[in-house]
């Protein structure tokens, strides 16, 4: 059976790879392939919206919990059920060690006090990838907007509103895209770029920091940055998650913990290593 995507998602199934070992975007193309096409054409947007910003081509296996944990600063809550069914989906079909689903969950704020919340106070302090990541994420946000006006033109159109569910999503996902582009250009206008030119002996903003995972021995990379440009799905950590709090300040060798709704994890730095300008 074949899905359709969304654009800039292609689905390729290779015979000869490992039906335990899919990339995400194989193993979305089985999950939704499982629905009723009712259910498939509900949820199949969200799915592959968390597909593209984890990245099609990982591995189902290096999904972490603090990937589905990062994910809940992006979804609207009405996206929360659909991206938790896939979740649980890959759970049971034994292609994740970890339950993720508990990790997600949506933020009970609106995209305007979202807003408010990071641009009070102090302005940002980004690396230079980061200010030009944000530019580009406005950007392409301004060039969704017209599409999603356009949705709610068409849902409108149906003069049942009591039941015009496509209406209520496409006005959630304005209201969202509008917040996150007033809370962009706030951060943009008042940022200033990280100076990395310091000596590192611990962890501080701007630096890369190596881990490794106490009980299963894997190692993590990430970058620390600031809240605005955080995505440790690409591997630029948040100084305000629970991780990147842990490990600020700490030094090479010191051992660190994160509690989380599954269960608490433990870390060891193992390297800190200065970003190249």
């Amino acid at each position: 059976m074949t899905v359709p995507g969304l654009s800039g998602i292609i689905f390729v199934l290779v015979e000869n790879r490992p039906e335990h070992d899919p990339t995400l975007a194989e193993a979305a193309h089985s999950f939704l392939a499982s629905l009723p096409q009712a259910q498939r054409t509900e949820v199949q947007s969200e799915v592959l919206k968390f597909v593209r910003w984890l990245g099609s081509s990982r591995r189902v296996r290096d999904i972490t919990p603090l990937d589905a944990a990062s994910y809940s600063e992006h979804v609207i809550p009405s996206a929360v059920k659909p991206v938790k069914a896939f979740l649980t989906y890959l759970r049971k079909q034994g292609l994740t060690q970890a339950s993720l689903s508990p990790h997600l969950r949506a933020r009970k704020v609106s995209a305007r006090a979202s807003t408010t919340s990071l641009t009070t106070g102090q302005g940002a302090t980004l690396t230079p990838e980061g200010y030009a990541a944000l530019q580009a994420e406005l950007a392409g946000l301004r060039t969704q907007l017209p599409g999603i006006i356009e949705d709610i033109q068409r849902a409108a159109a149906d003069k049942d509103f009591k039941e015009n569910a496509p209406l209520a999503a496409a006005r959630e996902q304005k209201a969202h895209i509008e917040g996150r582009i007033q809370e962009l250009e706030s951060t943009l206008n008042t940022a200033s770029i990280m100076d990395r030119s310091r000596v590192v002996s611990k962890v501080k903003p701007g630096d890369t920091v190596v881990l490794r995972d106490v009980d299963s021995g894997r190692e993590l990379r990430y970058i620390l940055v600031d809240p605005r440009e955080a995505n440790p799905a690409k591997g630029r950590l948040s100084v305000a998650s629970p991780l990147g709090k842990v490990v600020t300040g700490r030094e090479i060798g010191q051992a660190v913990e994160v509690s989380a709704p599954a269960g608490t994890f433990r870390y060891r730095i193992e390297s800190i290593l200065e970003a190249a300008e």
